[in-house]
């Protein structure tokens, strides 16, 4: 089937509408790009719709906070031309024992050093921000205001209705990309699941935890393993105010960030084994929603990219109840009854870098495996990445 020439040329294909690949998009078009995205779905439906929507640059190490911390000024900055869902109410760790409050007092002197906006708050502080926290929980928190909150199963949408309104830009959904080629210095072609064809100057394939259709023999290579999250919604709960975003004890013991800290190596050798935290790798996040449902996980359960029917499609009810048992722990609600659970899978690498690139003939650019860090930074990083496929 061959197209006509204005549905099939592209300076640019993107593959893949999930955040990494519509980011990609976005930028391209305001380098004045033609841009054609193709997306094998109706909409996307992975990771980037079945997270927490937390956007939490205070989490990143020194290599990706500059990516999270771009990543907010896009955010906002989008949400001032077409709201995508932005609620800019910071977010706060809590600390719940003297090991955590060292370790937010270490990380405070990192951002302060790094000129990133935090404030370490005392328990009343917290509680007066929060007054569901439990007083034996918390030893104190240390606040980002400048992050935001966005709801995953809204943003990409509406970042797609905002892209559709964008000159030179066109997409295809339920378009399936069944094959690539190129040579050293001709033109990228796709051919689809239809029998379409496509045809740019470059491509960035941003295919998540798609391993099956391109390149399947790369994606064995080792490199990358799928991660399933589990998490769950409790019914919305009138009258409760939960602002931005809430991480905990067990989250400090968890984020990348907290590892730069000199008491982190110490904190973690003396830490106490949980059969659950260790086996799930459980910790727990709380995200309100505008109806007032909030967000409650979440776990992690891992497989290499060669066999990622490893991870069952298993809601573990397990899993549910330890996250409410742990949440109860922390916040005093009048309900804790779950309205839904689900799980979601992406995809990250073990490379230093904190994601899989490969080129391949030049001008097919792969770009995935950006792990748990995607609704956080895969705005910013899709604009330094488009700096180096055009080696600005």
């Amino acid at each position: 089937m061959i197209l006509s020439p204005d549905a099939c040329r592209a300076d640019l294909l993107v593959i893949g509408g999930g955040a990494l690949g519509a980011f990609h998009a976005l930028h391209a078009v305001r380098r004045g790009l033609r841009v054609m995205l193709l997306e094998r779905h109706g909409a996307p439906r992975g990771a980037t719709v079945r997270n927490f929507g937390q956007v939490v640059p205070s989490g990143m190490d020194r290599q990706w906070q500059p990516h999270g911390r771009a990543s907010l000024e896009i955010y906002k900055s989008l949400q001032a031309e077409f709201d995508i869902s932005v609620r800019q109410l910071g977010s706060i760790y809590l600390a719940s024992d003297d090991d955590e409050a060292t370790l937010i007092e270490e990380l405070q002197q990192i951002n302060a050093a790094a000129d990133y906006p935090c404030e370490l708050w005392t328990a009343r502080q917290c509680r007066q921000r929060y007054p569901q926290l439990r007083p034996d929980y918390c030893r104190g928190g240390l606040f980002f205001p400048e992050e935001v909150s966005v709801n995953p199963r809204v943003m990409i949408h509406r970042l797609h209705r905002y892209l559709n309104e964008q000159p030179r830009y066109q997409s295809r959904f339920r378009t399936a990309v069944v094959s690539l080629s190129a040579t050293a210095h001709g033109p990228v072609v796709a051919t689809t699941s239809d029998g379409g064809l496509y045809e740019a100057e470059k491509a960035v394939v941003c295919c998540g935890s798609e391993f099956q259709t391109l390149y399947p023999q790369m994606f064995r290579s080792g490199a990358l393993q799928a991660v399933k999250l589990q998490m769950l919604r409790l019914t919305p709960q009138p009258g409760i105010s939960l602002p931005g975003n809430i991480l905990t004890g067990r989250s400090i013991r968890r984020y990348e960030s907290f590892s730069q800290c000199a008491s982190w190596a110490e904190i973690k050798a003396r830490e106490p084994q949980d059969p659950c935290w260790q086996q799930w790798g459980v910790h727990i996040l709380f995200k309100q929603e505008v109806d007032g449902g909030i967000i409650l996980g979440d776990s992690h359960e891992y497989a290499p990219a060669d066999r990622v029917d490893q991870l069952d499609f298993d809601i573990r009810n397990d899993i549910n109840q330890f996250f409410v048992s742990e949440g109860r722990k922390i916040l005093d609600l009048p309900s804790w009854d779950v309205e839904a659970a689900w799980y979601g899978v992406y995809c990250q690498t073990n490379d230093p870098s904190g994601i899989f690139t490969t080129t391949i003939d030049n001008n097919i650019h792969v770009v995935t495996g950006i792990g748990g860090k995607g609704m956080t930074s895969s705005a910013g990083y899709a604009h330094h990445s488009l700096q180096e496929i055009y080696h600005d």
